[in-house]
């Protein structure tokens, strides 16, 4: 027998912007706001950074576990992104940070992922906007 327990290890971000790339750019800055203390951050070395999807929501989520590979798997700090190219099935930038030091980058939260869970995108006449779940 087992049992299900409820857990909220969900927690969620809203981001705004003019259009889709500047979405992309400040989604994953909040991704690493989350994660990181970003005001230690120095913008010393750049990051090419990309994703593909096949649609605006999976663009997203790709990208973003991108910004989470960097993170923990290659152990950089990052500040700062910025979209060079975009398709409707792949995304391209630059990420902008240094390799990360515990000292002076200390963690907030450990974000273990970017789920589909409640995520939305919209875009009307004042821009664009996405609602965002990681599990943490």
């Amino acid at each position: 027998m087992y049992e299900i327990l409820e857990h909220a290890a969900d927690l969620g971000f809203r981001v705004r912007a003019g259009s889709f790339p500047e979405l992309l750019e400040r989604a994953a800055e909040a991704l690493v706001g989350i994660a990181l203390e970003i005001e230690p951050i120095a913008e010393r070395e750049s990051y090419p950074i990309e994703a593909e999807g096949d649609s605006n929501e999976s663009l997203l989520v790709n990208w973003l576990s991108e910004v989470l590979y960097y993170l923990d798997g290659k152990l950089l700090a990052l500040r700062r992104f910025q979209v060079n190219s975009l398709s409707p099935e792949r995304v391209a930038g630059v990420a902008f940070g240094e390799p990360r030091d515990p000292s002076r980058h200390p963690a907030r939260l450990i974000v273990k992922g970017i789920t589909y869970h409640q995520l939305k995108i919209e875009q009307n006449e004042h821009g664009w906007s996405c609602e965002v779940y990681v599990d943490v």
